[in-house]
């Protein structure tokens, strides 16, 4: 049988083999802890040369073109709202001039409706008089013509 020995003691058999899982496992962890170490100082490293001045003045510039960007987009707003207004004021002036141009249209179909009836009353009371006179005319001359067959 093998026999170890570590420390002034002897291992021999199973003992042997409990003892190097031991040492392996305390190899693996020794080098576990060196890698987190060295990950440890590598980001530290990386912290310590981080320029937060750099930073700060982007932020800075980030910052004033947010600002700019809230400035431009309230003008927006604000130029849009005059906008509106006027179209608003321009949309009531034209609606007030169809309004004023519809009751101007009215008044002169309504004269033109009245002129048309008082020429229509004159021409029909000129045409019936007119045939009045020529029915009295008629009927005198037949009246002439009857009373004297010979004389016309």
């Amino acid at each position: 049988m093998a026999e170890v020995e570590f420390g002034g003691m002897t291992f021999k058999g199973g003992k042997m083999m409990v003892m190097l899982t031991a040492l392996s496992t305390l190899g693996g962890a020794a080098w576990g802890g060196f890698q987190f170490y060295d990950d440890y100082m590598d980001m530290k490293e990386v912290v310590q040369n981080i320029d937060t001045g750099e930073i700060e003045a982007r932020n800075n510039i980030i910052e004033q073109k947010l600002d700019d960007a809230i400035s431009y987009t309230r003008d927006i707003k604000s130029g849009l709202r005059d906008d509106i207004i006027s179209i608003e004021k321009q949309a009531d002036r034209v609606e007030d001039k169809v309004r004023e141009s519809e009751e101007k249209v009215r008044l002169m179909i309504d004269n033109a409706n009245d002129r048309f009836e008082t020429k229509r009353d004159a021409l029909k009371s000129d045409t019936d008089r007119d045939m009045n006179e020529l029915e009295k005319r008629l009927t005198e001359k037949l009246q002439r013509a009857l009373d004297n067959p010979l004389a016309d």
